[in-house]
C-alpha cells in the first residue's frame, strides 16, 4: 500500500498535542460538589461507568485519527508487466574438417577453440532459436533450432572431426551453406541468422558455394562468416595405432588456407559480416560483436492500476464518531 499524499502524516502531531491536554484537563478539572472530606467517597468501590468514561473522547480522536489517513489518499497498487519478444532464429555452420585439429589456438586446437566459444555465445543467447550444422566433406544437422540451450551445450561439447566421427572428409563449403538455409528456410522469425565457421575452402560436395548463397539470399537469411586458423605452412596432428594397439600422434605437413573472398561475399551479399580470427581471443571478440549487432528485441509495457482505500478509513472513522457519540448520549451520559 502507498499513499498519494503523504504530508497529511504531519496532523498527527497536534493531534496527539490536543490528546494530551485534554486527557490532563479531564484529570486536573476541579469538581462542581465541594465537600469537607472524601475518604468516604473512595472507599467506594468504582463501577464500569467510571472506569470507561474516556472511552468515547477517545473513540473521537480515533475517527480523527482514520481521517487523517484517509486525507493521505492510501493506495494499492496492480502492476502488470506485458514483454514482447522479438526473438531470432540462429543456425550454427561449424566446420569440422581434420584440418580443425591444428594446434594454433587455445586451449588445444582450432575445434575446442570454437567449440568454446559457440557454447558461451548460447548460453548468453535470450529466448533465441538455435541450431547446429557440422560439416567436412559432407553435411548433416547436429540440433535442429531449440530453445533447449542446455541440450545445444552437452552436443557441442560431444563434436568431434571428420576423421574421429566416420564421415567424408574435406570441405564442403556448399553443401552446408544450402543445409543451413533449409534449415531456416521455415522459420517464422523477423531476424534469421546462419554464423558460418571455417578454416578452409571449398573443396568437396555436390553443391557451389555460390550456389548455397544464392539459397541464402533467396531465403532473406543474414550470413556472418568466420575464418579461422593462419594461412600458410603448419602442421595437422595424425592418430594412428602402434602395434599394441595405443593412440599414437604425429604431424604431417599441411598448408592452412581460407578463402577469404568467398567468406566476404557469403557475408557482404547477405547483409552479414565477414570476420577473420587468428587466435582464440579474436574468436571470442567476434562472438561477442556478434552477440551485440543480433540483440533480440524486449518491448517491456508496464502497466499500474491503482485502488483508492480512503473510502474504508473514511467508513471508520464515521463508525467511531457516531459509536462515540451513542455512548454519550446513552451509556456514559451526564446529568445536568
Amino acid at each position: 500500500m502507498s499513499f498519494q499524499s503523504p504530508l497529511y502524516f504531519w496532523l498527527f502531531i497536534p493531534l496527539l498535542i490536543a490528546f494530551m491536554i485534554v486527557f490532563f484537563l479531564q484529570r486536573k478539572r476541579e469538581a462542581a460538589l465541594q465537600l469537607g472530606s472524601v475518604a468516604a467517597l473512595k472507599a467506594l468501590p468504582k463501577t464500569w461507568r467510571t472506569r470507561w468514561k474516556g472511552f468515547p473522547l477517545f473513540l473521537k480522536f480515533m475517527a480523527l485519527g482514520f481521517l487523517i489517513v484517509a486525507l493521505a489518499r492510501p493506495q494499492k497498487s496492480d502492476t502488470q508487466v506485458r514483454k514482447n519478444v522479438e526473438g531470432i532464429d540462429i543456425m550454427i555452420v561449424l566446420d569440422v574438417s581434420d584440418s580443425m585439429l591444428i594446434e594454433d589456438m587455445k586451449p588445444l586446437n582450432r575445434m575446442e577453440a570454437a567449440k568454446q566459444v559457440i557454447k558461451d555465445f548460447v548460453q548468453k543467447r535470450v529466448s533465441d532459436r538455435i541450431g547446429v550444422i557440422v560439416f567436412a566433406g559432407e553435411s548433416f544437422t547436429l540440433v535442429p533450432l531449440t530453445l533447449d540451450y542446455q541440450l545445444l551445450v552437452d552436443r557441442i561439447s560431444e563434436i568431434t572431426t571428420a576423421q574421429q566421427a566416420r564421415i567424408k572428409d574435406g570441405t564442403a563449403l556448399g553443401v552446408a551453406m544450402a543445409n543451413g538455409a533449409g534449415r531456416l528456410r521455415d522459420s517464422t522469425a523477423k531476424s534469421r541468422v546462419m554464423i558460418f565457421l571455417t578454416d578452409g575452402e571449398n573443396n568437396s560436395g555436390t553443391i557451389d558455394p555460390l550456389t548455397g548463397l544464392e539459397i541464402a539470399k533467396g531465403y532473406g537469411i543474414k550470413v556472418y562468416s568466420i575464418g579461422l586458423g593462419k594461412d600458410g605452412p603448419t602442421r595437422i596432428p595424425v592418430f594412428q595405432r602402434d602395434v599394441f594397439g595405443n593412440k599414437v600422434k604425429s604431424y604431417q605437413p599441411f598448408e592452412s588456407t581460407v578463402n577469404e573472398d568467398l567468406l566476404g561475399k557469403m557475408a557482404s551479399e547477405t547483409g552479414g559480416k565477414f570476420f577473420r580470427a587468428t587466435r582464440e581471443d579474436g574468436l571470442a571478440r567476434v562472438f561477442q560483436e556478434i552477440d551485440q549487432l543480433e540483440k533480440t528485441k524486449i518491448d517491456v509495457n508496464k502497466f499500474t492500476r491503482y485502488t483508492e482505500l480512503y473510502k474504508n478509513y473514511l467508513l471508520w472513522a464515521l463508525i467511531c464518531y457516531v459509536f462515540a457519540w451513542l455512548l454519550q448520549i446513552t451509556l456514559f451520559r451526564r446529568g445536568p
